[in-house]
């Protein structure tokens, strides 16, 4: 057995302070005492003036693309083994950061289904992955190059038996174009309604959840309509801006829907002019959907160029709080406990409590009053084994 202190805790609901202290039995919490003393005779890591936090859940990502200028270009020109390296590196980084799940919303080649049951095996070498596969998409529509065209409803029921064959975690389907396709635009469906109707109902079918890329106002309640269990972006994205339906947001909150917001970027690294100016809209399309009650996560699509590389995720969170769509506290169930439920890994993640996984981030300060402590790594546990980095966290503090 094995027990970690710290100043604070936040356990994925609440705060904890007095040197709460984790027991951990093997790969799982056991117990958590708010100001215990550990068992005779267990080793004790104690980690001074640091907050203890559950690992962070990374809600949207692309691991296959490199964060590159040319991510798509690099992918192309690349083997399979030279992608999975990449892949295995960028994994590394999510876990040094603390990033302990992440969901991987599209891959070529199934991949990153070999790198989950890779780190399955290996824990220390990076985090728990959620896997989509190649995302569904229409013939040459958004991400074709992945490998997931469908065509048609019998085409979809088709691709959508073959994720699940191939032992996919999620279904994903791109009900919009996106900005990494040339010849696709966000603000344009790719499927119709029946056609999105029919992907859900076999991606239930085979016991597992659904979620739609969507940009495009028509997209989004296309997706809606169609019973999608989440909806990545939902910017509400327009060929001349970027205009909320407020039918559409009252239609989510009613559906239980959960929104994986597109948030997080690196700050010294300007995104394309085209996102800066949109940012502000985007931001208060966030604003609107926490005002109406519906479950935000943190999905930052890190991998797609040089502002989201994978370890991002920390500033995803705090823009939620910066913009005003959150409290800190708030911020930070939407990458933790929030995002485990949303991501299919609730009963086992995303909480600090007797029965889950020990994933464990701490960091130095109070993230519930400043949340770029996210930043300022100290240790990184994955299923109560302690990660120790090869090199510095990425943003150069420990």
């Amino acid at each position: 057995m094995l027990g970690v202190r710290a100043r604070r805790l936040f356990d994925g609901a609440n705060s904890v302070a007095g040197r709460p202290l984790v027991l951990i039995d093997g790969q799982r919490v056991v117990a958590v005492q708010a100001d215990g003393q550990p068992p005779a005779g267990i080793e004790v890591i104690d980690l001074g003036a640091a907050t203890l936090l559950p690992g962070l859940i990374e809600a949207h990502l692309h691991l296959a693309f490199d964060a590159s200028d040319d991510p798509v270009g690099r992918l192309a020109a690349a083997s399979d083994g030279e992608v999975l390296g990449r892949m295995r590196g960028a994994a590394r980084a999510c876990l040094d950061a603390g990033i302990t799940t992440v969901r991987d919303l599209g891959d070529r080649g199934y991949l990153a289904l070999r790198l989950r049951d890779e780190f399955a095996g290996n824990v220390t070498a990076g985090p728990h992955v959620v896997a989509a596969g190649p995302p569904i998409t229409t013939p040459r529509g958004h991400c074709w190059y992945l490998g997931g065209e469908a065509e048609g409803a019998d085409g979809i029921c088709a691709a959508v038996r073959a994720h699940a064959e191939r032992g996919v975690d999620v279904i994903k389907v791109m009900a919009s174009g996106g900005g990494l396709t040339p010849g696709t635009h966000t603000w344009q469906p790719q499927y119709g309604l029946g056609e999105l109707r029919v992907a859900v109902e076999e991606a239930h079918r085979h016991g597992l959840p659904a979620t739609a890329h969507a940009h495009a106002p028509a997209a989004i309640a296309n997706a809606v309509a169609a019973g999608f269990d989440m909806i990545e972006h939902c910017t509400f994205i327009t060929e001349h801006g970027i205009h909320a339906d407020p039918d559409v947001i009252d239609a989510i909150a009613r559906a239980g829907i959960v929104i994986s917001a597109l948030v997080g970027m690196l700050p010294e690294i300007p995104p394309p002019p085209r996102i800066a100016a949109a940012l502000p809209q985007i931001e208060a399309v966030l604003r609107q959907l926490r005002e109406a009650g519906i479950p935000i996560v943190c999905g930052t699509d890190a991998g797609v160029g040089p502002p989201k590389p994978h370890h991002v995720l920390p500033y995803g969170v705090a823009m939620l709080a910066d913009i005003g769509a959150y409290s800190p506290i708030e911020a930070l169930r939407a990458a933790t406990s929030v995002a485990a439920q949303a991501c299919g890994v609730g009963a086992r993640k995303g909480r600090i409590a007797p029965g889950f996984d020990a994933d464990l981030l701490a960091v130095d300060g109070d993230p519930l009053t400043d949340l770029a402590a996210l930043r300022a790594v100290r240790a990184v546990f994955r299923t109560g084994q302690q990660v120790r980095p090869m090199h510095p966290a990425p943003d150069g503090r420990h």
